[in-house]
């Protein structure tokens, strides 16, 4: 088996890009199906935000990904990037220790990736591979917020939006600011307005009520989206965070709330995919619409105060990615070892009813001492492998390598991430008594 990763993100792909390959919610669990369906698939995650687009899955062979690349279309191809085994392993750490993000430190990716692992749940393709790297992944995040301070500060997509702000208008005291949506990000960008000293607050979203509580809590008003056209005429900003499909501000839209401004200045910051805004509005003079792709270059400012801190935060997860993997060998090691003996022992003795067939006149001690001396040959003869594969468990091929060259196909159940190390397999030197372990499913 081996774990794929393929996708992009806005390291690899521009927003327009981004925008046309994005799969929205209600969306998810078809695609997921769709993923689980490719040949050889046996277990998918697909992780959709406004900045990455990428599955996570547990395939038969590498071949999968050329399958899995396909899948995001031939927009996406020329961007997507594929990694493999421990490369997507250690991607999936980096992404939900929020070092991949386009603002390091934020805490949303690891929500948003925790959601994925839920929705591949409710469509029946997360699997116990999955599961065991989401889990090391989610500890190594947590260490990463705690034992760092690479969270200090303002860390969100939305903090930078209003960062973004600031710098356009200086202060915010003076100016009325328009949130369109009463989501997670419009809720944070709400507080950071708030602590910034934004004079005129108003928030409206397709649900009223939605508005009115995020209006109560940041002492904002709230609005109606079907006074948008007077609300484009008043606002100096406006920051846009909603679910819809479809622009919400238009071009014509916005040509007609330019001139009822006197061409007064509006800047947009919109943090969506699809856009709420529609990207020729930008063209128009004394509009100004900022993307994902624009705060991105204020994103960098953020990083370079954090560089101190990335050094500790990679130890980490390297740290996690490491104990993770010894797990994960000590999973293969362990049957190969049991499967190797089963096969030693079943050939010995086979050998030996042979022989003792053939010999006539023996009796009952003497059969016993042949038979033991077969058993003893085996674990003279295994004893060497044996201590070698306990010895690179979690750090070397040997167990793999071993089950192809002795054919051994094993089966298994998993066994529960941090759990016990099983005992030696029957019979070898550290078991005289021949205890039968149960084997475990190599990954």
């Amino acid at each position: 088996m081996t774990l794929i990763c393929v996708g992009l993100s806005h390291k690899e792909a521009p927003i327009a890009v981004r925008e046309r390959v994005a799969v929205r919610l209600e969306q998810v669990g078809a695609r997921l199906q769709e993923i689980k369906a490719a040949p050889g698939v046996r277990e998918a995650m697909l992780v959709s935000t406004c900045n990455r687009l990428e599955i996570f899955a547990v395939a038969e062979s590498r071949g999968a990904g050329d399958d899995l690349r396909r899948m995001l279309g031939a927009v996406a191809e020329p961007h997507v990037i594929c990694r493999f085994d421990e490369e997507a392993l250690l991607h999936l750490f980096r992404v939900a220790a929020s070092l991949d993000s386009m603002v390091v430190g934020e805490a949303q990716i690891l929500g948003q990736v925790k959601e994925a692992a839920s929705l591949a749940q409710q469509a029946g393709t997360m699997g116990p591979e999955l599961s065991r790297a989401l889990a090391r992944a989610t500890t190594a995040a947590k260490r990463v917020r705690s034992e760092t301070e690479i969270a200090r500060g303002a860390v969100s997509v939305s903090s930078v939006a209003v960062q973004l702000a600031q710098k356009l208008l200086g202060s915010l005291e003076a100016r009325s600011l328009l949130l369109l949506g009463a989501g997670e990000m419009a809720q944070l960008a709400a507080r950071e307005l708030k602590s910034a000293g934004a004079r005129e607050l108003m928030v409206a979203n397709r649900t009223p009520q939605a508005a009115e509580e995020l209006a109560r809590e940041v002492g904002g008003v709230p609005v109606s989206f079907a006074e948008l056209p007077a609300l484009l005429e008043r606002a100096d900003v406006a920051i846009c965070s909603t679910a819809s499909a479809q622009p919400l501000v238009t071009r014509e839209m916005m040509a007609k709330a330019v001139k009822a401004r006197r061409y007064r200045p509006i800047f947009f910051v919109d943090l969506t995919l699809p856009r709420n805004v529609e990207p020729s509005a930008n063209k128009l003079e004394n509009v100004y619409v900022y993307d994902m792709d624009d705060l991105e270059r204020v994103a960098a400012e953020n990083r370079e105060v954090r560089a101190g801190h990335l050094g500790k935060a990679e130890e980490i997860v390297a740290q996690e990615l490491k104990a993770f993997l010894k797990k994960t060998r000590e999973r293969t090691v362990v049957p190969v070892l049991a499967r190797l003996r089963a096969h030693a022992e079943s050939v010995a003795r086979a050998e030996v009813e042979r022989t003792l067939a053939a010999l006539q006149g023996l009796d009952e001690r003497q059969q016993k001492t042949v038979r033991a001396m077969a058993l003893a040959i085996v674990n003279k003869l295994l004893h060497g492998p044996t201590a070698k594969l306990r010895a690179e468990a979690g750090d070397g091929p040997l167990g793999d390598a071993a089950a192809t060259l002795f054919g051994l196909e094993v089966e298994v159940q998993p066994t529960p991430e941090g759990g016990a190390t099983p005992e030696a397999p029957e019979g070898s030197p550290d078991d005289p008594e021949g205890t039968i372990l149960p084997l475990l499913r190599r990954t």
